[in-house]
């Protein structure tokens, strides 16, 4: 086996084993020490491959993360860029298996089977960590090195130590030198408590930390250089503290690479984005790519727009495919469409599902429905979820339900749950009850409160009152205010008005207006005209139209008239037809026939039968028998037998 100890090695290495024909398989432990320009690059591992020369590597989430993100565009313009991308490239080539952190029963039961005492004693005492990382040591170095920050104890090493996991968080790569870790570690004794701790030497603190521990590893380890260092990976990655600004300057002070700039401007994003942007900046200028795009989705973030517009900008013409996107984005949220459309368009053209997913919508809401279904289309081709229920929807609004439904089914099978609502809907509103239920339970299921509502909705058309009662109190849980509505009113009907009272005072809370006016019914049906009286006010003030005629009516049940011809007028000029009637019925009563006669004739031309015999019989009390049995005539004709024109 062959174990270059460099990324240059491995091109020397491969020459000795193809001159040689050694029979090898070449072992990398830590990629991220290998890749690059100069080092394992996508040429030199097909060689290896050509060769039948098995090449196994190791490397952690963490830094697979990194390298996996470094590139995003096939166009290299710069030697920066063409480096970042080195490490994507080979990822791509390589089948990656990843390896749990903890085993599985059946591999610690083959482990306990191995003759090593090694094993058995970290069967016994591994407890929630991995056996690996227990045989490694990594629990015990951890608390060992917690421990050593006392009086009494190893206070400068533990501060070391201390500033080589944080100067690895901050991605800066080791090793870090003696004079490096002398300079970044004396913040961390200082916060520690300084001289007071009685700190040992500088050497007498190299040594304690460099020491190998359980026969494992030590907590800074060795590399090449005598005088520097790396640091145990379980540290670093067992530590979430914030890293100090101290550092990161002290790594941006070591950092002179476009592609490591980068990279600390990733790890400080979110934790230092100050730091972030510096780095950005710095590596940005230096014709970085990636670094472009992410200053740019940093300022973004920040709500500086505009100059995250201008760096956008910039990876676009570097030909950066997620820029054109996001830059997209940005204008379509600052209402520039057209803009957006075009950056859009190049996105797609360079194979971006998200923007063929992105442009449809755009088309879409600007009433370009034909453009829109082709790029949904491609996205569906793409796999993209979200499209075929967009492309859905598209088809339900141009009448194509047939369509609609297949594109709705490919994504319920992709666990879209608004594709099962919404194939739920499709599915009621072609009479197909049954189908529509299924789907409403299977978004239910997946937590959809929408479906909760609609399928209590579904069950109560159907007579099934006591199941859409379960399902609209789920919603009212959540918070739909629709089912806080809609239970109210099936309680009402199922004669249990206090329990609906407590549901629309609810709804009523949110701001429902029907539930204003349903509550006020409800008080006034009680004989509780004073709070009907308040609730049917709040629906007015909201402009509902049955609010003011029942209101009006309520007035003129307590003989206030003149409130109750001013409800009712309201009412009538908002198209109310029943008001129509009730003001002419007050009218009548109050000796204003002529006005009266207005009004009921204006309910007969909209198809109040009502109207119509209150009118013959205003017309007859005046001597106008004749004109009084035409309308008589008319309603006898529309089968009128209503007692009364209230409501």
């Amino acid at each position: 086996m062959a174990a270059p100890t460099a990324g240059p090695d491995l091109v020397a290495a491969l020459e000795v084993i193809a001159r040689t024909a050694t029979r090898c398989a070449v072992w990398l432990d830590d990629l991220e020490s290998y890749l690059g320009a100069g080092g394992l690059e996508p040429g030199l591992l097909a060689e290896f491959g050509r060769l039948r020369i098995p090449v196994l590597a190791t490397m952690r989430h963490q830094q697979f993360d990194i390298f996996a993100t470094v590139g995003d565009t096939e166009r290299v313009g710069t030697d920066h860029t063409r480096s970042a991308l080195t490490g994507e490239r080979v990822l791509r080539q390589l089948d990656v298996v990843e390896i749990g952190r903890l085993w599985s029963a059946g591999e610690l039961q083959r482990a306990g089977e191995a003759d090593d005492d090694r094993i058995a004693d970290a069967l016994t005492h591994h407890g929630p960590y991995g056996l690996a990382e227990y045989l490694a040591a990594g629990p015990a170095l951890l608390q060992e090195w917690h421990r050593a920050a006392r009086p009494g104890g190893h206070p400068r090493a533990a501060a070391l130590i201390a500033a080589a996991v944080d100067l690895a968080r901050t991605g800066l790569t080791p090793p870090y030198t003696r004079g490096l870790l002398t300079e970044a570690h004396e913040p961390y004794l200082t916060a520690a408590g300084g001289p007071l701790l009685r700190p040992e030497s500088l050497d007498t603190a190299l040594a304690w930390a460099t020491r190998r521990r359980h026969g494992a590893t030590s907590m800074l380890v060795p590399t090449q250089d005598p005088d520097a260092w790396g640091v145990f990976d379980y540290l670093t990655d067992h530590t979430d503290t914030p890293i100090p600004d101290t550092t990161w300057h002290t790594a941006l002070q070591q950092t002179t690479g476009a592609d490591e700039l980068a990279i600390i401007g990733i790890h400080a994003h979110e934790a230092a984005p100050g730091i972030a942007e510096t780095s950005y900046r710095q590596a940005a200028e230096a014709g970085h790519i990636r670094a472009m795009f992410n200053l740019a989705h940093l300022l973004q973030q920040a709500g500086r727009e505009e100059e995250g517009e201008g760096f956008y900008r910039r990876a676009v013409e570097a030909g950066n495919t997620r820029a054109m996107f996001n830059l997209a984005h940005v204008l379509v949220d600052a209402g520039r469409g057209e803009e957006a459309e075009v950056f859009y368009r190049r996105a797609v053209e360079a194979g971006h599902t998200d923007a063929m997913f992105n442009l449809g919508h755009l088309l879409a809401d600007a009433g370009r429905g034909e453009e829109a279904e082709v790029f949904y289309r491609r996205a569906v081709e793409a796999g993209n979820t979200r499209a075929m229920v967009n492309l859905g929807n598209l088809l339900v609004d141009a009448g194509r339900g047939e369509e609609a439904e297949v594109f709705y089914r490919r994504a319920v099978e992709a666990g879209h749950t608004g594709a099962m609502f919404n194939l739920g809907n499709l599915l009621r509103q072609a009479g197909r009850g049954e189908g529509a239920e299924d789907f409403y339970r299977r978004a239910v299921e997946a937590g959809d409160t929408d479906a909760m509502f609609n399928l209590g909705h579904l069950l109560v058309d159907a007579g099934r009152g006591e199941e859409a009662e379960v399902f609209y109190r789920r919603a009212v849980e959540t918070g739909h205010t629709g089912a806080m509505f809609n239970l109210g009113h099936l309680l009402v009907d199922a004669g249990r008005g206090e329990e609906a009272e407590v549901f629309y005072r609810r709804a009523v809370e949110t701001g429902h207006t029907g539930a204003m006016f349903n509550l006020g019914n409800l008080l006034r049906q009680a004989g509780r005209e004073e709070e009907a009286e308040d609730f049917y006010r709040r629906a007015v003030e909201a402009g509902d139209t049955d609010a003011m005629c029942n209101l009006g009516s309520l007035m003129r049940q307590a003989g206030r008239e003149e409130e109750s011809e001013g409800l009712y007028r309201r009412a009538v000029e908002a198209g109310h037809t029943i008001a129509t009637v009730n003001l002419g019925n007050l009218l009548a009563k109050t000796g204003r026939g002529e006005e009266a006669e207005d009004f009921y004739r204006r309910a007969v031309e909209a198809g109040n039968t009502r109207a119509t015999v209150n009118l013959g019989n205003l017309l007859a009390k005046t001597g106008r028998e004749g004109e009084a049995r035409v309308f008589y005539q008319r309603a006898e004709e529309a089968g009128d037998s209503s007692a009364g024109p209230d409501l």
